[in-house]
């Protein structure tokens, strides 16, 4: 899967996971940017991303994550190591 069609797919969850249909992403996005981005709205979007993507993260690898180009790369590299 391509970045382009990662983040087509990510933005759709965003969207629905901060009921923010305005909401562009970019790769510098941070939870900072987004108003209703707390805790509890964080572990919504890990889990609507798991769902949405079919992959599973390690608590490890989400931990070092700041921005949301750094999850599309990690999203990317899930993907790709099952060949997708």
């Amino acid at each position: 899967m391509q970045q382009q069609e990662i983040y087509a797919q990510l933005t759709e969850i965003f969207r629905d996971v901060f009921d923010d249909d305005t909401l562009v992403l970019t790769p510098s996005l941070t939870a900072a940017d987004v108003q209703e981005w707390d805790s509890f709205n964080h572990i919504n979007l890990i889990v609507a991303v798991e769902a949405g993507f079919n992959i599973k993260f390690q608590t490890a690898e989400l931990e070092s994550l700041q921005q949301v180009g750094h999850f599309a790369d990690l999203i990317h590299q899930k993907l790709a190591s099952q060949g997708r």
